[in-house]
């Protein structure tokens, strides 16, 4: 038996309907999708994934727009729309996945036992067929906050690319099965955070950076000068133990074993100093409410996050980023990553 295709190719020479707006442009592909885009110049071809996670929409607005202008890139692109399904499912874009089905971007390695395995290597696939010179991946955060770049290893191919839409670089090989984890030097591949998945501010630079990546000449080159990427490296997550209920408010709220300050997510690249209130906790130790490994793989709980008389303050003077205010990412991802406050590991 044929396997299940699980990803329906559109060709720029085919009617596509974008529709009035982006809902209706998805509604039309009704399936991850992967668009073929003719540029100028043939020979090369280069790679934009988006929608990876439902909830997420700059990437594929950025898109639609793209296609609406008639606009054709300097290059070939391929363009993959992933989780159609999901960013559709009532209310739109209010769905990183699926109930009961795995976060796609945790499924580009092993196993691959289930319907977001196969997708994941039917991507994987995909652009192994195209043989890209270049791989975004944009995605929004969870929380308001601004713009960065996400890279497995250190390399000016990453900081290039990452440069067509921020400054900020974080060097991460966290081994977790995201889509930038098959970056190579042939094909430097980088994700894009391009801010709150409500913000304007992010549609807008999600635009604004695809139309470099598919207009430029050159995007694994950095532009001459001091460019000023500020670089954070080997960030820790700070998650959640098992079964600990979690919510967000201005004051402890009795029903929770932590209480996060409501407005935690306005951290989010700031420094946080020792005596930054952070939340409330009804245990006297941080290690029976949170989980972090460092990248030794030692327990860094202590040297992340404190509680004295029942208040959550950072341990040390500390950059946190990706701060979540969504229980549910919470629970099934993390909390927040955090680096020493210069940007180096934590020790």
């Amino acid at each position: 038996m044929a396997p299940v295709k699980r990803i329906k190719t559109v060709a720029q020479g085919q009617a596509l309907e974008l529709g009035n707006n982006v809902e209706e442009f998805l509604h039309h592909l009704a399936m991850p999708a992967c668009l073929l885009l003719e540029g100028h110049d043939n020979t090369r071809t280069r790679a934009m994934v988006t929608l990876l996670h439902g909830n997420e929409p700059s990437g594929v607005i950025a898109l639609h727009r793209w296609l609406a202008s008639g606009q054709r890139p300097l290059v070939n692109v391929v363009c993959i729309i992933a989780a159609v399904t999901a960013a559709l499912a009532s209310p739109v874009f209010s769905h990183r996945m699926l109930p009961r089905a795995r976060d796609l971007n945790r499924c580009f390695g092993l196993p691959v036992d289930d319907a977001q395995g196969e997708l994941a290597q039917e991507i994987l696939a995909v652009l192994r067929a195209h043989r890209p010179e270049s791989i975004i991946d944009v995605h929004n955060t969870s929380g308001s906050g601004p713009a960065f770049g996400v890279c497995t290893f250190a390399h000016p191919q990453h900081e290039a690319l990452a440069s067509l839409f921020t400054q900020r670089l974080i060097v991460a090989d966290l081994g977790l099965g995201a889509l930038m984890e098959i970056s190579e030097p042939r094909c430097p591949a980088v994700t894009i955070e391009v801010g709150g998945r409500l913000d304007d501010a992010a549609h807008a630079l999600a635009y604004e950076g695809l139309c470099r990546y598919f207009k430029q000449d050159d995007v694994l080159q950095l532009p001459a000068g001091d460019w000023g990427m500020e670089l954070l490296h080997n960030p820790v997550r700070l998650e959640l133990k098992e079964h600990v209920t979690l919510t967000y408010a201005e004051q402890p709220q009795a029903d929770y074993d932590l209480t996060l300050r409501a407005d935690i997510e306005h951290l989010n690249f700031g420094t946080v100093h020792a005596d930054t209130l952070l939340g409330w906790a009804q245990t006297a130790a941080a290690v029976d409410v949170f989980t972090a490994i460092d990248a030794g793989g030692r327990c860094a709980v202590s040297r992340l996050v404190r509680i004295e008389q029942g208040r959550v303050y950072a341990a040390q003077s500390l950059r946190l980023f990706m701060i979540t205010t969504n229980p549910d990412i919470a629970h099934t991802d993390c909390l927040l990553y955090a680096v020493a406050d210069d940007g180096a590991e934590i020790r």
